[in-house]
């Protein structure tokens, strides 16, 4: 895996099945996994999915797959693997003049009926407006587009959040926030995890891990892990995205990904460091 900060230095993560605990994969479509899950369970692994799934318009995610179909990946997937393996993630919530409180609380209901019963959980979060993010939203608001950089904090949302605690609830889903710095546990949302030891006994029966790892934000809880993606190689192409520089650099690292090299992006003779760190959970965005 090279380091995103500098990508000649690579470390190395053990995928042998007893070094592993689980694998989470972050995706806003991972349909073109389907193929690869038979190998995943023949070979005894253990994982979960957490599910990007908003709707916005195609000027914030130019690259994703028109929702319904997404939401039927969402279902296919769900019935294979069951509701508390496919983790729906509805963020980041981007107030603007064109995805307002009201736009996001019809859609949010709309998504919660539609997933009813493929799902139990729910991560939400506010958007962060990281210098990647504002660069890459600028384009936008020369073309008349208003980002609310302060919404996290106001009444609106506020109301936004208790009523997504409330849709969700009528649907059996349970709401909570993603390295929020507010406590939003007064509206119905608790502070959560997306690697998730309590998720992973409560899923498999084993115990893992449940330091905090410390290389995430501050307000991150999840547990000791180890990040196996690629910055600079997502195609999907979202405005929002603070993982990719340009669509130009993502593209070119996309079309130089090798199927033999051992990393996803780059080549074997970049210079290594050893890394044994043992029963990991391992994420991987997709």
């Amino acid at each position: 895996m090279p380091n995103p900060f500098n990508t000649k230095q690579l470390s190395r993560v053990s995928l042998k099945l007893e070094d592993v605990d689980a694998i989470v994969f972050w995706s806003k479509n991972p349909a073109p996994l389907f193929p690869y899950l038979d190998e995943l369970d023949e070979r005894g692994f253990r994982y979960y999915f957490q599910f990007t799934l908003n709707d916005y318009p195609d000027a914030l995610e130019p690259g994703v797959p028109d929702v319904d179909k997404r939401l039927e990946t969402f279902m296919k997937l769900a019935e294979r693997l069951g509701s508390m393996r496919v983790i729906w993630r509805y963020d980041p919530i981007i107030i603007s003049n064109i995805t307002s409180v009201d736009f996001h609380q019809e859609r949010f209901a709309k998504l919660a009926s539609s997933l009813s019963g493929a799902t139990n959980r729910v991560m939400v979060s506010l958007c962060d407006f990281y210098r990647k993010t504002d660069r890459r939203l600028a384009a936008l608001e020369q073309e008349g587009y208003f980002f609310n950089k302060e919404a996290a904090s106001s009444a609106e949302v506020a109301s936004l959040l208790k009523n997504i605690a409330t849709i969700a609830s009528r649907h059996n889903m349970e709401v909570f926030s993603c390295a929020e710095d507010i406590d939003f546990s007064n509206l119905g949302i608790r502070p959560g995890m997306c690697v998730d030891a309590d998720l992973v006994k409560k899923i498999w029966s084993i115990s893992v891990c449940t330091t905090k790892d410390q290389t995430q934000r501050k307000h991150c809880r999840c547990v000791v892990s180890k990040d196996i993606g690629m910055n600079d190689t997502c195609m999907h192409g979202c405005r929002y995205c603070y993982s990719t520089r340009n669509n130009a650099l993502a593209e070119r690292r996309y079309s130089e990904h090798d199927p033999n090299s051992p990393v996803i992006w780059g080549h074997s003779e970049i210079s290594s460091k050893s890394t044994d760190k043992k029963h990991l959970q391992i994420k991987l965005p997709i």
